[in-house]
Formats: structure tokens, C-alpha cells, sequence
């Protein structure tokens, strides 16, 4: 049976953004990633420092700690990261699906795997020049190639004027996809603890900021949301 390395598994709670924002989900929160970001707002599920912390967990057990938290009552769930694609969802997505559940799952579009065709939906989130990496656009249609049939959007988060220009040039190369765009969090929690200060102020007005900017441009394609879950509880883990 596939095991997979789990940094936490939480909720019933609300997706806090993107296509979903709202929705009832259960997180499932890989360890792992093949990036490093500035500005990650999850560290202790990416770095190896933490690793000790995570659990080696097989399919079955990641699969009855999923339905215990939401009651055995089929709902989202939704795998996150690190990066989840670095790992193989394709039994625990097999596993949900037979009992009715949903499955969305977000990546930066930086590793390609055959089981994104069984997923409900796909959030694909290249990162922007703020964060540090550089994007493989050849692995990211290869992401997309790989979803089938599944409903995929993009998500990109912007922290300033050089994200904000090089997101109208990525939206460009899928004008097909829905996209979606968030201002970033300046303050999320110090790697390992489980709060950290949050700069509510500050992220009002990037959020006004980029509204006002994508309106003056006549930039209508898309849709600008606010990370939900920040705004409800800060930088808190686990919610």
C-alpha cells in the first residue's frame, strides 16, 4: 500500500481561496516540496528540518483519519503542500471517490502525474517572480495535459507592481483557464510555530491596491479574492 509522508490533516473547515473559497473541505496537507518560495506561508510542511514532524502514513490510515474528521459525510477534500504532486495521491483519491467524496488538489505546475485526471479540480499556482523561482512552463503544460478531464483554474498571488505585470503575461498563455488572484500575506508564521503576527491592514491594501490596478487596466478576466482563512483567524495552523 502507497505511504505518504503528512505533515497535518485538519478540519471540517472552509477552503480559504480560489475557486472554492468557502466550500467545506478537509485538508490534507502533504510534507514535502521541490520549491523553496520567500515568502511560504506553510514552511514546516516544506522544508526537511521538519521532517520529524511529519508522518509516514499509509493510504488506508490518511483515508480513515479523512472520514473521521468529516463523519464518513462526503465532502471536498482538498490536498495541499508543500507540494502534493510530489507524492502519489492516485489510491487515496481512488479510496474517497468510491464513497462519494471530491478531491481538489493545488500545485505550482512544477511536477506532472497521471492520477490529476482523477481529480474534481486542479488549482494551478505558478509563482511569480516574489518568490524566488523560476517556473518551467514545458512541466507546467504537462500538468495540464495530465488533468484530462478534471476542471483546472489558475491562482496566482501578488505581492507588488513586477507580480502583478508578470501575471497578466502568465494569464496570457491560458486565456481558457479561469484565473483567480490574491494579494499575498507579508507575515505569515515563523517556520515551525503555529501563529505569527498578521498585518490585516496591510493586506487590505494590497487587496485594494489590486482591485484598483487590475479595474484602471481593464483587466476584467479575473477574479480578485482574499485569503479567507487569514482574515477569519490569521496565521493559525490547523484551521
Amino acid at each position: 500500500m502507497t505511504r505518504l509522508r503528512i505533515a497535518e490533516i485538519f478540519g471540517p473547515t472552509i477552503q480559504g481561496e480560489g475557486a472554492l473559497i468557502g466550500a467545506p473541505t478537509v485538508f490534507v496537507r502533504a510534507g514535502g516540496c521541490d520549491y523553496r518560495c520567500t515568502w511560504c506561508d506553510s514552511l514546516h510542511a516544506v522544508e526537511s528540518r521538519f521532517r520529524q514532524d511529519w508522518a509516514a502514513m499509509e493510504t488506508g490510515a490518511v483515508w480513515a483519519e479523512v472520514r473521521r474528521l468529516s463523519g464518513g459525510r462526503p465532502l471536498t477534500v482538498t490536498l495541499s503542500g508543500g507540494n502534493p504532486a510530489i507524492q502519489d495521491f492516485g489510491p487515496l483519491i481512488a479510496n474517497g471517490k468510491a464513497e462519494g467524496y471530491r478531491f481538489a488538489m493545488e500545485t505550482q505546475g512544477s511536477v506532472a502525474q497521471d492520477w490529476f485526471a482523477s481529480l474534481d479540480m486542479l488549482v494551478l499556482s505558478p509563482k511569480p517572480p516574489s518568490s524566488g523561482e523560476d517556473v518551467d512552463w514545458a512541466r507546467f503544460d504537462d500538468c495540464l495535459a495530465r488533468a484530462g478531464d478534471a476542471e483546472c483554474v489558475l491562482k496566482i498571488v501578488i505581492f507588488d507592481e513586477a507580480d502583478y505585470l508578470w501575471a497578466r503575461e502568465a494569464a496570457a498563455r491560458y486565456p481558457g483557464l479561469p484565473l483567480y488572484l490574491q494579494p499575498g500575506n507579508h507575515t505569515p508564521p515563523p517556520a515551525g510555530a503555529e501563529d505569527g503576527p498578521l498585518d490585516l491592514d496591510g493586506i487590505t491594501d494590497r487587496m485594494t491596491w489590486l482591485m484598483e490596478r487590475c479595474l484602471a487596466d481593464g483587466w476584467f478576466a479575473p477574479r480578485i479574492l482574499p485569503q479567507l482563512h487569514v482574515m477569519l483567524w490569521g496565521n493559525r495552523r490547523g484551521v
